[in-house]
């Protein structure tokens, strides 16, 4: 079976939001689009608690975009986002979300950030989104949504390693680009791990 999975599509990514992810919103009609072809579809929303470690306000002195060391991995501090039971953290409204089966959440604990939708940066705590889909006999993957460089990125990073093949739809992603090259890296990143860009 192949599945689409959904990422981030989540008020606060969106144009006036907390984590303004540029030109967010056109995905929404896109993604509407890819849903009817899918017999699986699955959304993940960033799930944060509002002392997150990756909120810039929970760390003196610093701001979004600054780097630091937490327990022995660098981590991006971001504006508070998406936190849990919030308008921002809800995924958006014109989002067909009738069609989608299950939505797993990321990021849920306070003490270390969660890009991919299958584990948190440390790879120590599993969403369960890898066991649902095996449960469900998937063996493709396709990614849409946001951040490219992020979320997108390291989710087909970890569907690769667990032995989903992988296909990312170019149009149906948004990135960040804080660096320039930022976005082009990461599907170089993807491509090289082996999932399919299209």
């Amino acid at each position: 079976m192949t599945a689409l999975l959904i990422l981030g599509i989540q008020n606060d990514f969106m144009q006036s939001g907390a984590l303004t992810v540029p030109d967010a919103e056109s995905l929404i009609p896109l993604i509407n689009a890819l849903i009817p072809k899918f017999p699986l579809v699955i959304a993940v929303q960033d799930w944060h608690p509002a002392d997150h470690v990756s909120f810039a306000s929970n760390h003196a002195g610093k701001h979004p975009g600054d780097i630091v060391m937490v327990a022995g991995h660098e981590q991006a501090l971001w504006p508070p986002h998406c936190i849990q039971n919030t308008h921002g953290a809800a995924l958006v409204d014109g989002l067909h979300k009738d069609k989608i089966e299950k939505v797993f959440h990321k990021g849920t604990d306070t003490a270390i950030d969660s890009y991919s939708a299958f584990f948190d940066n440390a790879r120590g705590k599993a969403t369960g989104l890898g066991d649902y889909l095996l449960e469900r006999h998937v063996k493709e993957l396709t990614i849409v949504g946001v951040a490219t460089e992020y979320g997108v990125l390291y989710s087909a990073w970890d569907a690769t390693d667990l032995g989903f093949s992988v296909v990312v739809i170019k149009i149906a992603c948004r990135g960040i680009n804080l660096k320039p090259r930022d976005v082009e890296n990461g599907y170089l990143a993807m491509k090289a791990k082996g999932a399919v860009i299209i």
